[in-house]
């Protein structure tokens, strides 16, 4: 077998942007969300670092065994791993990111390989998302994740699209990751200077504007709701700058974390994880990190939430 030097560097290139990509996410200490500080009853940081180990590799291989099998066996892998699900909508979003090529037309590439999962494929999705269980899934009287699915993974995303996050962004190109999240997380990298308060203050605004689905399954509708004008509320009282806003902030993570953590907000976390994938992949951020990671959080943590 012919070994191709290219491929083997972009794989390997690939595969560090994706393991970083979940650390990153998972290390920063994002209001209501598993990080160093903070795990649920069931689910410690400690697994999403395992699960990051386990799917790098594969997801690096993504063109080479395919869309619908790099997303099976990632969450195959992550279950042997730690048992259970940590990055279903992260796997989902990162396969299309990994399979591009052409980074200076990402947005079309992730979209055109989108548009190439075959209904057949489309079944080893479905099997991939059987296997991983996602909390709150319930059952939908179109393109029931449950049945055989009879279109393709699109068409079915685009029949979800209004009640889930990443199937969204499978329908309508990576919009809001492309349009809303990249500029946010790149204006916030000027102004704090530090990787920590971005990925925060970014996780903060995407909950504002769009209502977390993983909420909304879990919780209903009006809790979702309110989920998006607590975080409203942080960012009017200028978080991370204002002592209002710490104050706000602080609120918002105990009231997600209320109740045994049931309002995780775990829709935007994977938009998250994905904002960092493809800001490595356009060259926004690269390896090794440019910036460094809590500078003058930890003064800020410490100062105006000392028990965060």
């Amino acid at each position: 077998m012919q070994i191709n030097p290219e491929e083997t560097a972009r794989e390997s290139e690939i595969q560090r942007q994706v393991h970083a990509a979940c650390i990153w996410e998972a290390s920063a200490r994002k209001v209501g969300n598993v990080h160093p500080l903070a795990s649920f009853k069931n689910l410690h940081f400690t697994d999403f670092i395992l699960s990051a180990g386990a799917i790098a590799p594969i997801l690096s291989k993504t063109r080479e065994i395919g869309l619908a099998k790099a997303i099976f066996e990632s969450v195959k892998a992550t279950k042997s791993s730690v048992g259970t699900n940590t990055n279903l909508g992260m796997i989902l979003l990162f396969a299309p990111v990994a399979y591009a090529t052409n980074l200076s037309d990402l947005k079309n590439e992730i979209k055109n390989a989108i548009q190439n999962i075959s209904i057949e494929e489309t079944k080893t999705v479905y099997d991939a998302i059987r296997l991983a269980s996602p909390g709150g899934l319930g059952k939908s009287s179109q393109a029931d994740i449950n049945e055989t699915p009879t279109c393709t993974l699109l068409a079915a995303m685009k029949k979800a699209a209004d009640r889930d996050l990443i199937a969204n962004q499978y329908a309508n190109g990576y919009n809001t990751i492309f349009n809303d999240a990249i500029p946010t997380f790149g204006g916030a990298l000027e102004q704090f200077g530090c990787m920590e308060g971005a990925i925060i203050f970014t996780h903060i605004y995407l909950m504002a504007k769009y209502p977390d689905s993983l909420i909304l399954r879990k919780c209903g509708p009006k809790e979702s709701l309110e989920s998006s004008e607590r975080a409203k509320n942080v960012l009017e009282k200028q978080w991370p700058l204002k002592q209002a806003g710490w104050i706000e902030f602080k609120e918002l993570d105990q009231w997600l974390r209320s109740e045994n953590n049931k309002r995780n907000p775990g829709a935007t976390a994977d938009l998250i994880a994905a904002t960092l994938l493809v800001a490595l992949r356009l060259g926004q951020i690269s390896l090794p990190l440019a910036f460094n990671w809590s500078d003058g959080m930890e003064t800020a943590l410490r100062r105006s939430a000392p028990d965060f």
